[in-house]
């Protein structure tokens, strides 16, 4: 696939998806995205963000894996993290409410901004099941390929690793749940964040503390949900920190 060759793949997840990118269906995905870029549409996130996700969570450092749906559509907030935005970016509803989940559960403040970077550094796969969008046209890129790249990833964690919390949100993201093995890693389902569901299981999940409690009993370190305030994730965008 042309986007490999332009966007680093992280070698760890090279070395497990890499042969992926090569198929057919993404030589086609690849095409399309060419296309779309070629009448003017607006692809995000940007091309050298696409993989964002896996280059800032190698594959043996994932202990938590948060499925998204697809990127943000609106001009300036997608980065390639599901629910993260840059900072600066205004928080959106959805990834509101998570951190409104996380004060409830945990007490943890929420932030001055909506970078989840640091969570990915920690170790939680902040994965879309589609890693690009049309600006202005939530799922537009569905069904063009990327569902089958992603579910790749999700099958060499089940395969490879154990004791992983797999957290679910809505519909699309649940789906994945059937490749994987709920003997051996901790699958939580609830709803989407978004505003339009939050209400109907998402508010009061509690999913924060249970992945904890999970990663505990399996002899692992908790993950630290709190971020760190604007300045300092700015300095670890910029390199300087982290």
């Amino acid at each position: 696939m042309a986007a490999e060759e332009r966007v680093r793949l992280e070698p760890s997840w090279k070395a497990r998806v890499g042969d992926y990118l090569l198929r057919p269906d993404m030589q086609e995905l690849s095409a399309f995205l060419r296309r779309e870029k070629a009448a003017g549409k607006r692809i995000h996130p940007a091309g050298p963000r696409i993989f964002a996700a896996l280059e800032a969570t190698p594959f043996d450092q994932v202990k938590v894996v948060v499925l998204g749906q697809d990127p943000y559509h609106g001009p300036g907030q997608a980065h390639g993290l599901c629910f993260s935005v840059l900072p600066g970016v205004p928080v959106p509803p959805s990834l509101q409410n998570i951190f409104k989940e996380i004060h409830a559960d945990l007490g943890i403040a929420p932030p001055d901004h909506g970078c989840l970077l640091p969570w990915a550094r920690r170790g939680v796969l902040l994965l879309n099941a589609v890693l690009t969008v049309e600006e202005g046209r939530a799922g537009s890129h569905q069904g063009k390929g990327w569902e089958g790249f992603t579910d790749a990833i999700v099958q060499a964690l089940d395969r490879e690793r154990e004791g992983l919390v797999f957290m679910l949100w809505g519909s699309y993201a649940q789906a994945k749940g059937r490749l994987l093995d709920g003997r051996r890693h901790c699958l939580l389902r609830a709803p989407h964040p978004s505003p339009l569901s939050a209400h109907r299981g998402f508010l009061g999940c509690g999913h924060f503390g249970k992945a904890n409690r999970w990663l505990q009993g399996a002899g692992q370190a908790p993950v630290d949900w709190s971020l760190p305030p604007r300045a300092e994730v700015e300095a670890m965008l910029a390199g300087k920190a982290g």
